[in-house]
This record gives structure tokens, C-alpha cells and sequence, in this order.
């Protein structure tokens, strides 16, 4: 296959996590080893196409870089405009979250036996470089933002499964679960490799 040269560090990493997830490893492995992977994609920002890190001037945005076959795996980069951030939600799979540009800053919350939510530490601080795991297992229920109120932050997501088909929740401060569907702001799977 011809891969333009922006987008090879693209086109490994899915190679390399594909490579991985045919081991069938544990999920501490995938996070593990796949953290790795991760940072070595984002350490480089050279590769992203422009139309997938364009903001929306009201809401972020999810855009749908790839999508695994088998749908073992997608990847997706998240653009946020100055000051935007999405309600406290879940993902139902194990994700990977890397900052390609600017900051990002995510509360976890945790559900508390009475069923309401209660935040869980001080807010993590995502700079360039930098990737936070998320699962059921781990810790999954968070609220993330854009740290800056003047700038684009655009991270790299990538989830266990097609993340924008995943049916997941989001949470009231009651604990109360609205059911939702993401979808990916530019629709289907886009052929970024011609």
C-alpha cells in the first residue's frame, strides 16, 4: 500500500496495535504495551490531517481516523475549541488517551453506593506527550475539557471497539444514566490512507 509519508507514523501504529491484539494478551498487557505505542505516535505531531483537527466553534468534536476490521480497536482524534468539555460519561471498553496539542484536564468519578457520583482525586493534567488509560476495570466514568480558554487542544483516543457504535451512558450528579451513542463527527470511516 502506498501510505502518503505524513501519514505513516498513523499507519504503524495500527500495524503495531494490531500486531499486539492478535496475541489475544490481557487487558493490563494491551494497556501496557499499548501505551507505548501511543506515545510514540503523538510524540511526533507532523501526521494528522488538517481536516481531522478542525474545532467547532460550540461543541468538540470526535473525528474517526480508523476503525479495526475485526472492530477490535479504533482511532479517533478529539478536537477541543477554547473551553470545551463533554458531560461526565463512561466508555464500556478500555481506551487509550494521548495529547497530541495542548492540554487536556480530566475528573474521574466514581459511583458511590448510594448511586451518586463523587469526584475521585484532583483533576489529571494532560500535557503534550502524554496518555491516561480508562476502562470498567480501572476507572471509566470521567469528564474531560480543554484546559485552555484561548486555544485548540486535539488529543488521539483510541478505544477497544468501534468506539462511536459502543452504546455507553452519561451521568447526572445523581448518578442517573442517560444512554447514548456517539457516532463520529465525520461520519463514516474515512479512507485517510489515499
Amino acid at each position: 500500500m502506498n501510505v502518503p509519508p505524513r501519514l505513516e507514523r498513523l499507519r504503524r501504529f495500527v500495524i503495531d496495535l494490531t500486531a499486539l491484539l492478535e496475541r489475544q494478551p490481557e487487558e493490563s498487557v494491551i494497556l501496557n504495551n499499548g501505551q507505548g505505542l501511543l506515545k510514540q505516535l503523538i510524540a511526533h505531531d507532523d501526521w494528522l490531517p488538517s481536516q481531522f483537527a478542525e474545532p467547532h466553534p460550540d461543541h468538540y468534536l470526535q473525528y474517526l481516523l480508523y476503525v479495526d476490521p475485526q472492530q477490535r480497536f479504533s482511532v479517533v482524534s478529539f478536537v477541543w475549541g477554547p473551553g470545551q468539555q463533554t458531560p461526565v460519561h463512561d466508555h464500556r471498553v478500555w481506551g487509550m488517551i494521548g495529547m497530541l496539542r495542548g492540554v487536556e484536564l480530566g475528573q474521574r468519578f466514581e459511583l458511590q453506593p448510594d448511586g451518586t457520583l463523587q469526584p475521585q482525586g484532583d483533576p489529571l493534567r494532560l500535557e503534550r506527550g502524554d496518555v491516561e488509560c480508562v476502562s470498567p476495570r480501572i476507572g471509566d466514568i470521567h469528564q474531560v475539557s480543554n484546559a485552555f480558554t484561548d486555544r485548540v487542544s486535539i488529543s488521539i483516543h483510541v478505544y477497544g471497539g468501534d468506539i462511536g457504535a459502543v452504546k455507553r451512558a452519561v451521568y447526572q450528579a445523581d448518578g442517573q444514566e442517560k444512554s447514548f451513542i456517539s457516532g463520529y463527527s465525520n461520519g463514516s470511516p474515512p479512507d485517510i490512507w489515499s
